[in-house]
This record gives C-alpha cells, structure tokens and sequence, in this order.
C-alpha cells in the first residue's frame, strides 16, 4: 500500500508533510511525491510577473527555472527518502492559451481562467495513469487559493478510485498567512495527527532548505523558515492529516 502526495508544485508536499514523509519512509512505509507541474514551459516571450518572479528566486529563463526547480525537487526528496515521480502539467506561471499568449499575467492567485477549459480533467488523467486502487492519497486543501492547487485539489477529488483512500494536508506557507481558511476547509472532515520526532523535524527543515530558489519568496530567510516549521510541529505535536468521514 503506497502513499502518494499530490504536490502541486516542486515544493509544496516537502513544505507541508515532509516531517511525516520521513517518518514513514524510516518505518519502511512506500512513500512517493507526484509533482503535478512538473512540465516543460512552452516557448514565447514573458510577463512582467514572470520577471518579477524569477528575480525574487534567483534564476534565468523559464526553461532554465524549471530544470532547476527539477532539481532541488529531486535533493529534498531524497532527503526524507520518498521516491518521486514528475508529471507533465505546465505551471500556471508558463501557461498559454491556444493564441500562445499567457494566460495568467497578473497573478496565480485567482480562480481558473475561462480559458482553461479541461484541464482539471487533464490532471486527473495524469494522476490516475500512475495510480492504484490500494494507494493513499494524500493531496493540498487549497488554502490560499493558488490556482494550481485548487485544480490539484478538485483533480485527485474527481478520480479517486472506490477502494483508495483520501487524506488532505494543510498547505504550507499558505496556512501561516490564511490561518482563517483551516476550520471552513476541515469542518467536514477528520483529523488526524501524526507523531513527527527531532529526526524527522530536522528532515522535514533541511528537504525544504534543499528548495533554495523558494525560500526568499516563502519565507525571510532560512532561519525563519526553520522556526516556523518548528512552531508549528510542537504546536500540533507532529503533523495533521485530515480525512473525509
């Protein structure tokens, strides 16, 4: 029986459960990370947002940030031992319509254009080419309203076999800055906590570091990054999951 976290993007599964990827793989659990926006970006000019982006992270060309991001993706799982497998959607950053224009220009944080017609079933189709009906699943709750996420969310919800399993995770950093969102996006659902020990802490902390492009746009700094994950896995006394009843 595997566990499969549904990342969105290169880093979110590690930000937000890699103290208890650790911990199951070190208990010998089959653990894999699907990076869904794992994708090649089309070629064309870019925005003023990619611009802006890829200086905030400290890389060139769109072609080049992903490779990169590929990458760092590729250290951080290794570091909390979760095999990984990298899917062929196109961050929404790099998305075009089919004119070959950008399609989110002004920002990622908004609803799904109208001009992305299929591409929550898109996803699921790649999801569910990989998967089994024994796997967990274990996908983002969407807090925030990153558009990639919320299509990552409604993907999984849609495909999900009759015997598998479904598990949510709170998004990290999403969650430190909407908090708010947490108790309407779980009200209906179980919680579960999961014990995460100073090994797997350390784990968790340093797969994230490995996502160095990420940290000045996610956080301060390292140091920062390291407490609030620290305060947040004392605070809950491991990692939450949670699960529709």
């Amino acid at each position: 029986m595997r566990w499969i976290y549904i990342s969105p993007h290169f880093d979110d599964a590690v930000l937000s459960c890699g103290g208890l990827i650790w911990e199951q793989t070190h208990r010998g659990v089959p653990v894999e990370i699907w990076t869904v926006n794992a994708g090649d970006p089309p070629p064309g000019s870019v925005s003023d947002l990619i611009t802006r982006v890829h200086t905030m992270w400290n890389t060139g060309t769109p072609q080049e940030t992903v490779e990169q991001r590929r990458i760092e993706d590729q250290n951080a799982a290794r570091r909390v031992g979760a095999t990984l497998q990298h899917l062929k959607m196109v961050d929404a950053l790099y998305r075009r319509n089919n004119t070959g224009s950008l399609i989110y220009t002004h920002g990622v944080f908004e609803p799904i254009h109208a001009s992305e017609t299929g591409i929550v079933e898109e996803t699921a189709g790649q999801i569910a080419a990989l998967l089994f009906e024994t796997d967990i699943l274990v996908c983002p709750l969407a807090l925030g309203g990153h558009v990639d996420h919320v299509i990552t969310r409604r993907a999984v919800e849609s495909l999900r076999p009759p015997g598998a399993s479904l598990r949510y995770y709170a998004d990290i950093p999403y969650l430190f800055r909407h908090e708010g969102e947490l108790a309407p996006a779980t009200e209906d659902l179980r919680i579960e906590n999961h014990f995460i020990s100073a090994p797997g802490l350390a784990a968790w902390q340093a797969a994230i570091e490995e996502h160095v492009s990420q940290i000045s746009s996610l956080f301060i700094d390292v140091e920062d990054m390291r407490r609030l994950i620290k305060d947040y896995c004392i605070s809950r006394s491991g990692q939450y999951l949670w699960e529709r009843v």
